[in-house]
């Protein structure tokens, strides 16, 4: 392709304020892409033509499960996808509406131990619960886990998404909201590792995480939090503060964060995505506890840059990002906030 590009962004506008939308248009606006805001509740086709078209239409998949509106905005945007083959989309609807629920992107992570064996990766152990009606079935399957455990919502997205608690005995699974995912927990020294991708590259940012418990069923009662909060840059919770005894766990190995972002875009059939992993401080094994559709890329200066090279290079084009750029690009966009 030759000339100027246009790219279509989809997005809500909580998601257009953490990752900067204006700020990230006004740097493409000087390689030759312009960024356009797409209004999906007015007809597609007089807003385009777009080259590329990035979304993150997760609040609209959700809501179409039950209300009409969005059903109707989701037909509209499919409809302009099928009737212009030609435009790339970032990510495919599939591919987004499957991570979007815990048990399709559990499974997934479930057999990274076999394709990343070399690595040492692995994910925790994890149950599908679809309904808690009786828990006495409930208590019989979580034998194939270990205490403490934690419990996660089936849906990964919106607010309540990040609404988790840890059980700590058979009698703390009476607080389990179905559907939903219990997983077991791994000690891994309050430390969270939350890997950006965009396309070929991908980023590591250290976050603060839940601290140690001793591992086995105990009568503590079951703890609430939310996973938002108590992984903020800033955050300083009670629950991720550890003894000072506790030794320091290795970083990850690079190789196997490399490893493990190829073999999940392979799998997932995504560029825009983010895995959290920790190191489990037994065995110090690389473990995967979670994947983000479209995260919000704190903590990252680059992702102005990264991204802008990412789409350039769907176009076949030459990305037109210098290395100077690439230090000092989309350091505006640090200050955006997670999802």
């Amino acid at each position: 392709m030759s000339g100027s590009s246009r790219v279509g962004f989809c997005l809500s506008d909580k998601k257009r304020r953490r990752i900067n939308l204006q700020a990230f248009a006004d740097f493409c606006a000087g390689h030759g892409v312009e960024v356009v805001e797409i209004d999906l509740t007015q007809p597609m086709g007089p807003q385009g033509p777009f080259d590329v078209i990035v979304h993150k239409l997760s609040d609209v998949i959700v809501e179409a499960e039950h209300d009409s509106q969005s059903q109707q905005l989701l037909a509209n945007f499919q409809s302009f996808v099928s009737d212009n083959p030609s435009t790339v989309l970032l990510d495919p609807l599939p591919a987004m509406t499957r991570l979007l629920d815990r048990f399709a992107s559990y499974r997934i992570m479930s057999k990274l131990h076999n394709s990343l064996r070399d690595w040492r990766v692995c994910s925790p152990s994890y149950l599908e619960i679809q309904s808690a009606d009786d828990l006495t079935s409930v208590q019989q399957a979580v034998t194939t886990l270990s205490f403490p455990l934690i419990c996660k919502t089936r849906v990964a997205h919106g607010s309540l998404s990040h609404e988790m608690c840890l059980i700590f005995s058979g009698g703390g699974l009476a607080d389990v909201r179905a559907p939903c995912v219990l997983q077991s927990f791994v000690n891994h020294g309050a430390v969270l590792h939350k890997v950006f991708v965009v396309g070929e590259k991908h980023f590591c940012v250290e976050r603060p995480s839940l601290k140690n418990f001793p591992p086995g069923p105990c009568d503590r009662n079951t703890i609430f939090f939310n996973s938002h909060h108590v992984s903020k840059p800033e955050s300083n919770s009670a629950l991720t503060a550890l003894d000072e005894q506790t030794p320091l766990l290795p970083p990850p190995s690079s190789e196997a964060v490399a490893a493990l972002v190829k073999e999940l875009r392979l799998q997932l059939g995504m560029a825009l995505f983010g895995v959290d992993v920790i190191i489990n401080t037994h065995t110090h094994t690389l473990t995967v506890i979670d994947i983000n559709i479209f995260p919000g890329y704190e903590g990252v200066p680059q992702f102005f840059s990264a991204l802008l090279s990412h789409i350039q290079s769907v176009l076949g084009k030459q990305p037109a990002v210098s290395p100077e750029e690439q230090l000092t690009s989309g350091a505006s966009s640090a200050a955006a906030k997670d999802q």
